[in-house]
């Protein structure tokens, strides 16, 4: 049987970089009945790393449980990418950081987060992971997390409501997709970026100026995410 190879139309250099003539291009293939999607490689990898977010679980205390509860079916955080948990920092993404961390625990949170493979995130859940909570004053509590290891997103509460917790995630899921992947994200570190302890994207954005990487907290959530979310459940229901 012969298999013909498909004759594709090379584009010159100087029309690639010519925005009217690719959109000419596009509009000459959606004519002929062509779906075509135009963007960035970097926007491509980021929309598939913001919906397939793999958390470490690291669940220390009482802020585990509202962690547990977004993930069973009344609020189902498999809808946005979340679902896959992992208990090996090589296999994980971020840190969810759910409840009180003791200067005990510290050093064993430290040693997951240098485990895992760039690009790495960290959310802190609780207000023991983010100041030390109630035991803020205590001599054994870390107060907050961002002593030992940096943080993309505080989701404060005592505990949060699971609607706090997904919808701090979609704000990571932003960070995520607005990154630059190519000499940013997951380029190589020497050894003074090493020893600076902080993340790739962290560099970039520190060498660049950029304000992107500014750690974000969920002060409110938006009343009509929390509708959307009670909606769903009815219908489930």
């Amino acid at each position: 049987m012969e298999v013909r190879k498909p004759k594709i139309k090379a584009v010159p250099y100087d029309e690639f970089k010519d925005n009217a003539s690719l959109e000419k291009l596009v509009d000459e293939l959606h004519e002929g009945g062509v779906n075509v999607v135009t963007g960035t490689l970097d926007q491509m990898i980021n929309w598939g790393r913001s919906n397939s977010l793999w958390s470490l679980t690291f669940a220390t205390s009482c802020c585990g449980i509202e962690f547990m509860a977004c993930g069973c079916s009344r609020y189902d955080f498999s809808r946005f990418g979340f679902e896959v948990t992992r208990n090996s920092p090589r296999q994980a993404d971020l840190i969810m950081c759910a409840g009180t961390i003791t200067h005990k625990m510290a050093p064993a949170l430290k040693r997951l987060y240098d485990e895992m493979a760039e690009p790495k995130y960290v959310v802190a859940v609780g207000g023991c992971a983010i100041s030390g909570g109630p035991f803020k004053g205590s001599y054994h509590v870390v107060k907050g997390i961002e002593e030992i290891i940096p943080v993309d997103v505080f989701i404060p509460g005592c505990p949060p409501r699971p609607e706090a917790i997904l919808y701090g995630m979609m704000q990571l899921q932003r960070k995520v997709k607005v990154e630059k992947f190519f000499g940013g994200a997951n380029h190589k570190q020497n050894k003074d970026e090493r020893e600076l302890g902080v993340s790739n994207e962290e560099l970039v954005a520190r060498r660049l100026g950029d304000h992107r990487r500014e750690t974000i907290v969920v002060t409110d959530v938006p009343q009509d995410f929390v509708e959307e979310i009670k909606e769903k459940k009815e219908e489930q229901a």
